[in-house]
């Protein structure tokens, strides 16, 4: 799988269920000053993804204060992403999803990210932009394993401290807590708080 990141993300065109349930054609670039997370699932109508598009659209008020527009995406076609949406959570359905999903019938758009199986499906992978379209981060699991939405809003966190305040962001960081400037020197404040002996 190609590395993206610090590259511009591949633009598409393509077909889409919106918010309100309408289908309408999207390109990437109708984000360009907002930041973009896009996340891969294999399947409609499967097992695991649900959960992921319940879990992102529940959590879609945090990612919009924190201008993030997320897209959902996947090999099926519009009027599929449209029945799915039609079905009852209980039944196995997404009900009414907060964000576009996006029709990638032709693999076009899972294979320039370079998340497409042979098989034909695409692998879990999520990809933050910023708001010039150059990709930060990426993340690529395997079928069986889901994502954590805390960790996509914590990068996201990250991205926008280092934005504003030039600092780089250590393990585990979460908003509010001390980061560390990338100097030998002035990094040591960092250190020396963190791993002083007894703290």
């Amino acid at each position: 799988m190609a590395n993206l990141v610090q590259q511009t993300a591949p633009d598409f065109t393509a077909q889409a269920v919106m918010a309100d349930g309408s289908f309408k054609e999207v390109n990437l670039t109708d984000y360009r000053g907002k930041y973009v997370l896009m996340f891969f699932y294999p399947l409609d109508f499967t097992f695991v993804c649900p959960t992921e598009i319940i879990a992102f659209s529940e959590a879609i008020a945090d990612f919009e204060k924190r201008n993030v527009q997320v897209l959902g995406v996947s090999v099926d076609s519009h009027y599929s992403h449209l029945a799915w949406r039609n079905t009852s959570r209980d039944a196995g359905g997404i009900g009414q999803v907060q964000y576009p999903l996006i029709a990638d019938l032709n693999k076009s758009i899972a294979e320039s990210y370079g998340v497409l199986l042979p098989g034909g499906v695409a692998l879990r992978g999520l990809f933050l932009m910023d708001k010039e379209g150059v990709i930060r981060h990426q993340l690529v699991n395997d079928l069986p394993l889901g994502r954590s939405v805390a960790e996509a809003l914590r990068v996201v966190d990250a991205l926008q401290f280092h934005e504003e305040n030039g600092e780089v962001c250590p393990a585990n960081w979460k908003q509010g807590e001390k980061a560390m400037v990338a100097d030998p020197s002035k990094s040591r404040e960092y250190f020396e708080a963190t791993y002083a002996e007894g703290a």
